[in-house]
């Protein structure tokens, strides 16, 4: 059984880059600067900002399951000018790998049938353990600290 990460889409992102401040602020956005590595994960590019970097800090809806009683949606970070990663099968990014992480386990019909914090260097293994089950649908992965929304991960 494999794996495969999947980062966001940059498309509904990419006009937001053009807004004002005042316009950012209006829809609970902020457009920020990387002061720090290794502090803002792209979700788009599932790499870490460099200091200097743009990058938007704005609410996603990561799970729109309309029958789920686990729709949510958090914060996220857009690096600006990125395309979307898509890591190879059983590749797990730098930017997960580094991190203490939260996994989510849905199945088809989006109802969580599993969870657990696993280190990032370690989560290969988990994901690979939790698609062994055929009931497992779709794993997200979240900070474990700040429970922000990383990446989904899916079978293949």
């Amino acid at each position: 059984m494999s794996f495969r990460i999947q980062a966001l889409s940059p498309a509904p992102f990419l006009p937001l880059f053009d807004l004002d401040d005042e316009a950012l602020a209006a829809i609970g956005a902020r457009r920020m600067i990387a002061d720090a590595p290794h502090a803002a994960p792209c979700r788009v590019s599932l790499a870490d900002a460099e200091p200097g970097e743009r990058l938007l800090l704005i609410n996603h809806r990561h799970l729109d399951a309309p029958a789920s009683p686990y729709r949510g949606d958090g914060p996220i970070f857009v690096r600006e000018g990125v395309v979307q990663a898509v890591p190879a099968a059983g590749e797990v990014p730098d930017m997960l790998g580094r991190r203490l992480l939260s996994a989510r386990i849905y199945d088809a019909d989006w109802m969580m049938t599993d969870a657990d914090v696993v280190e990032g260097r370690d989560l290969a293994g988990r994901l690979e353990t939790w698609f062994a089950d055929p009931a497992v649908s779709r794993i997200h992965l979240h900070t474990a600290r700040r429970g922000c929304f990383m990446a989904t991960a899916g079978r293949i």
